[in-house]
């Protein structure tokens, strides 16, 4: 039986914090592979600073493609609508049937689980593993496994501040991030 984490967000754009979770979460667990799944459309927040969803497919293909257990799920982003988890792991469960599937939520989305789509029923479908967040505890209800990774203090809106600051973001992306970034100009004030 493959054990699958599944790494869902907006991914705008993904960062370092992005990937050390996914690599802490795939030893912690003994997962064979991570797939990230991007949104197409979040039920649970506006996007801000909007640029073509499309970039946001490309720069997550960019940023996973040197770790071979790192995968590109784009079933959300396909529909091109609002997803909502419940209803893309009905899908997988029964497109995978031998797979044991673990999603991975920050501690900020621990919180709101109560609030989730269908949850009493999701959480029939996967395993919850929650990683700490700066300024959230992992606290439900819900069962959820918890995994310690190191906190770094970056998130998507800091890096795409930065762009429009014309400040660095080496070291938050990925270079090939950063050179997608800048070759299409994404961020930048207009």
């Amino acid at each position: 039986m493959k054990r699958i984490g599944i790494f869902g967000g907006t991914f705008n754009p993904p960062h370092l914090g992005h990937l050390l979770i996914a690599n802490e979460v795939l030893h912690a667990m003994k997962l064979d592979e991570i797939w990230f799944m991007p949104s197409y459309i979040p039920p649970h927040k506006v996007i801000d600073e909007p640029i073509a969803p499309i970039h946001r497919l490309n720069m997550l293909k960019l940023a996973i493609q040197t770790n071979n257990q790192f995968v590109l799920q784009p079933i959300e982003f396909e529909r091109e609508s609002t997803s909502y988890t419940f209803d893309t792991m009905s899908i997988l469960t029964e497109t995978y049937p031998s797979y044991r599937f673990y999603f991975i939520i920050g501690a900020d989305m621990v919180e709101y689980l109560s609030k989730w789509y269908k949850i009493d029923e999701l959480q029939q479908l996967v395993t919850f593993v929650g990683v700490k967040r700066s300024g959230y505890t992992i606290q439900s209800s819900y069962p959820i496994k918890e995994v310690e990774v190191p906190q770094i203090d970056v998130s998507s809106s800091f890096i795409r501040k930065r762009v429009k600051e014309h400040g660095t973001i080496d070291y938050f992306v990925p270079l090939s991030v950063k050179q997608y970034i800048e070759e299409n100009q994404l961020y930048e004030s207009k």
